[in-house]
């Protein structure tokens, strides 16, 4: 049985162990050239302004690390390093499963398990797992895949709007809400992406951790703590769309503009902050030595010097030696690896999509707004209104997606509420019965309004010649058919019919079906599945 020597942590020089300093440079050469396509990702991100603060979170990372060092003894002899070694293969695994679908937020995830595995080989596994809260604020860096991205910001957006009217009516201004739309009779202001509140969510959710971390409290104080930062940050984001509704009405719009309208959010940024520190000092009023706020947070970041330089202290052990040449092995393997190609099977353009389906016939094409194509992002579709024998009408829209990866179809969840419409109804189901079809058809079913008006809504997803309603199933299928097939192509159909006052739900849905049944035999053309050459029928994945 083996021994371990303990000594406290130093505060003098030490003398370099230049054996185990090029095994650690051997290891992060290796990381960045294996994880490069993931740092590039998060260098872009950084860039724009909801993730503005993501160059800070390592910043910070690193200094919870070293203020957790100083607590940490010096070992002397072997410990477990094993698990650290086991890590490194999963983060390895994965960073090139990311290299190999061209999906960079793998590979960024991949590099975050790859610090955590550092940390287990140098530390070994009883002292080096205490180190997960800076290696897991390091995910506060990391962008929201898009899916997720655009969910939330249309809930915060919905949430933000309607709680900003609220203040503008306690506050007497004449206001109304149209879906995003804030009309308060002198000028409409709409409610956009930019002011869902998740520009200041990411920032405050990361600050919470840290005061989380740094709270003196029990575990249910620090969940309480970390959880307040999302109704924090919403209340505070209304406050600020109320704000700028007061402004307009008062002011005049032109005060919106520029410094004034960004010096409002670091304001609204800073206000959240003070709330966190006030909600912190209430919880602290229910402890019994009632202690101050000052006290209760442990901010001593002295010392943080002397343990930077402890990395002199790095044992050559075999298994860092070994997590190293792993490390540069893996990223070598891949730079001398053939490149994996995009698969683009040949498909028909949808400038050939036929102008009568059955007993419905086309009308004009019709185009996107600009911006919206833009932020569609698709490279083919198509827009048309069909009419049948008895003058019923149903909207068609197609689209086709080269690199899903790149630009993907975004959930009509997303895009219905963001042009007025609420969802009134909303489910999953399989319709393939109704149709008189002997397989599955699933679709998302939806109703959505806006004032009086209603519409009926189907769709759903295609990918690689699946029918698909679960829009994350669908990001699922695009993970593995990039792996098996090279196949990051796909698209999105979306059937839209108006429900007249007065008609039941259930005759607009046998319009829909109608169309349905028609474009079942049709599309696989213009989706091509994995054999495109022979093109089979779409198949079916039944929704959750």
């Amino acid at each position: 049985m083996h021994s371990r020597q303990i000594t406290s942590a130093p505060t003098t020089r030490l003398p370099l162990n230049w054996a185990g300093l090029a095994w650690l440079a051997l290891a992060l050469v290796g990381a960045a050239l294996l994880f490069w396509p993931g740092i590039a990702l998060l260098l872009t991100v950084w860039q724009t302004p909801d993730y503005s603060h993501g160059p800070l979170i390592p910043v910070l990372s690193g200094l919870l690390f070293l203020r957790q060092l100083k607590t940490e003894p010096v070992l002397h002899g072997p410990v477990n390093r094993w698990p650290g070694l086991v890590l490194l293969v999963l983060s390895v695994t994965f960073g090139l499963l990311g290299q190999m679908v061209d999906t960079p937020m793998v590979t960024a995830i991949a590099l975050i398990v790859w610090f955590g595995a550092i940390l287990l080989v140098c530390f070994g596994w009883d002292q080096g797992r205490r180190f997960w809260p800076p290696i897991l604020h390091l995910c506060f860096m990391l962008p929201l895949p898009g899916t997720i991205y655009y969910k939330i910001s249309i809930t915060l957006q919905l949430i933000s709007a309607e709680l900003g009217v609220w203040l503008l009516r306690l506050a007497d201004v004449p206001v109304f809400l149209d879906g995003y739309i804030i009309d308060l009779g002198v000028l409409k202001l709409h409610v956009a992406e930019a002011c869902s509140g998740l520009r200041y969510l990411f920032p405050i959710l990361s600050f919470s951790y840290i005061f989380a971390i740094l709270f003196q409290g029990s575990l249910l104080t620090k969940g309480i703590m970390l959880l307040s930062a999302a109704p924090i940050a919403v209340l505070m984001n209304s406050a600020r769309i109320a704000i700028a509704g007061m402004i307009v009405q008062y002011q005049g719009a032109e005060h919106l503009e520029g410094f004034s309208h960004f010096f409002e959010g670091w304001v609204i940024f800073l206000l959240s902050i003070i709330m966190l520190f006030g909600l912190a000092r209430l919880l602290l009023m229910f402890r019994r030595d009632r202690i101050t706020l000052v006290d209760a947070l442990d901010l001593d970041f002295s010392g943080l010097m002397p343990q930077a330089r402890r990395i002199a202290l790095i044992e050559p052990s075999r298994a860092f030696a070994a997590f190293a040449i792993l490390t540069f092995g893996a990223a070598a393997l891949w730079q001398v690896f053939p490149t994996v190609r995009s698969v683009e099977p040949p498909r028909a353009e949808f400038a050939s999509f036929p102008d009568q389906i059955g007993d419905w016939v086309g009308g004009r094409r019709l185009a996107l707004d600009p911006e919206v194509a833009r932020a569609l992002g698709a490279q083919d579709y198509v827009l048309a209104n069909f009419t049948n024998s008895r003058s019923e009408q149903v909207e068609l829209f197609a689209a086709w997606f080269r690199d899903q990866t790149l630009s993907g179809a975004h959930s009509p969840e997303v895009c219905l509420p963001n042009a007025g419409w609420e969802f009134a109804a909303f489910d999953r189901r399989d319709i393939g019965a109704e149709l008189g079809l002997d397989k599955p058809f699933p679709i998302n079913r939806a109703i959505v309004q806006n004032g009086e008006q209603r519409l009926l809504v189907y769709y759903y997803f295609v990918q690689n010649g699946r029918q698909i309603a679960w829009d994350f199933g669908s990001k699922l299928w695009l993970f593995w058919d990039s792996i098996r097939h090279g196949r990051k192509d796909g698209g999105l159909i979306r059937l839209v019919t108006a429900i007249p006052k007065g008609e039941p739900v259930e005759t607009a849905d046998r319009r829909l079906q109608d169309m349905a049944r028609e474009l079942d035999q049709r599309l696989a053309r213009f989706f091509p599945a994995a054999d495109a050459r022979a093109q089979p029928q779409m198949t079916p994945i039944p929704a959750p």
